[in-house]
């Protein structure tokens, strides 16, 4: 956390970009009082990880915890207001065609994400004149212009061009309960799609608490490389792929055809699992910004003092278990 007084703007860091989002991570610990925000190239989408927030906009305001997500359009004005004396989280800046849910397809009519659990704000407005900043994130940089009243100043609104936001613990998880472990897109909260058919510019996926009852079958996510680049934050508790050293408001991140998956430690422990049992996976909340594109770091990524450098070495210990003569 930022040891001087630093809020939403000037705690946040660019961690990696693309053609389709940024992602940055954010640290403050004091309000935007005097100052408002805009971004004009892109819609963000805010994932707290630790701290409310009280995001004030045009529409109206929106209370935000650990565990809740929050979309604000391009172009609308806000302003973060701490409800706790220091928050953290995530940001995802989203330059292509704007966040949705997904067409659920053979899922049927309801799950995963329900449009009835998205919330939006009731209006309301606020009559202030004084020394304000309006900041714009414009062309991939921030300016600022001095302005004599709030421009939270909208009386009324109708329309979808709204923020909103989502509780990720309304999710309705869905999963195999026969064989398998199923490809991480059923776990799709909202994408943003591209002009190719089938590939996603932005996934956000998350993974909740749920129950895993596949027999005879390595439960976890299996080891994988794809086209997708992967950029993976836990909100809370311990991700069942990796329970050491991916702690709550860390990231990981593993570009296009980056071989990946469980740590060592896990494969033994998945392994030697009886999976005649269910297994219970509780006090979790991690999440995926997942894109077409790569995933390019800041140098501040890679030079900071929390870039994990032996991350690598979760997988030396995997051995070489294939028989032939074994049936």
């Amino acid at each position: 956390m930022p040891e001087r007084p630093t809020d939403f703007i000037e705690g946040m860091t660019t961690m990696a970009c693309n053609a389709s989002c940024a992602v940055h991570l954010y640290a403050a610990n004091r309000s935007m009082e005097t100052r408002f925000l805009y971004d004009a190239d892109a819609e963000l989408l805010l994932v707290p990880q630790a701290g409310r927030l009280e995001l004030a906009t045009e529409m109206g305001r929106l209370q935000l915890e650990p565990q809740e997500i929050a979309v604000i359009p391009r172009g609308v004005r806000f302003q973060v207001r701490l409800l706790d004396a220091q928050a953290r989280g995530y940001v995802c800046e989203n330059f292509g065609a704007a966040l949705k849910l997904p067409d659920l397809g053979v899922i049927g009519s309801n799950g995963l994400a329900n449009p009835r659990d998205f919330c939006t704000p009731v209006a309301a407005y606020e009559d202030r004149e004084g020394d304000f900043e309006l900041v714009a994130r414009f062309q991939g940089n921030l300016w600022s212009a001095r302005i004599g009243h709030s421009p939270l100043d909208v009386v009324a609104w109708h329309g979808n061009h709204a923020p909103y936001k989502y509780d990720l613990r309304r999710f309705n998880t869905i999963g195999s309960i026969s064989y398998d472990h199923p490809d991480p897109s059923i776990f799709l909260v909202l994408q943003s799609v591209s002009d190719t058919p089938g590939v996603d510019t932005i996934d956000f996926v998350v993974f909740p608490p749920r129950i895993l009852v596949a027999q005879n079958t390595f439960r976890p996510p299996w080891y994988h490389r794809n086209v997708a680049s992967e950029f993976m934050g836990l909100i809370h508790g311990a991700y069942d792929a990796k329970a050491e050293g991916f702690v709550p408001g860390g990231a990981s991140l593993h570009n296009c055809m980056s071989a990946h998956g469980p740590d060592a430690d896990t494969f033994a422990k998945a392994s030697a699992a009886d999976t005649s049992r269910p297994d219970y996976l509780t006090e979790t909340m991690a999440f995926m910004f997942e894109s077409c594109d790569v995933f390019r770091p800041t140098t501040f990524a890679l030079e900071t003092a929390q870039l994990q450098e032996d991350y690598f070495r979760c997988w030396q210990n995997l051995g070489k278990h294939f028989d032939p003569a074994r049936p």
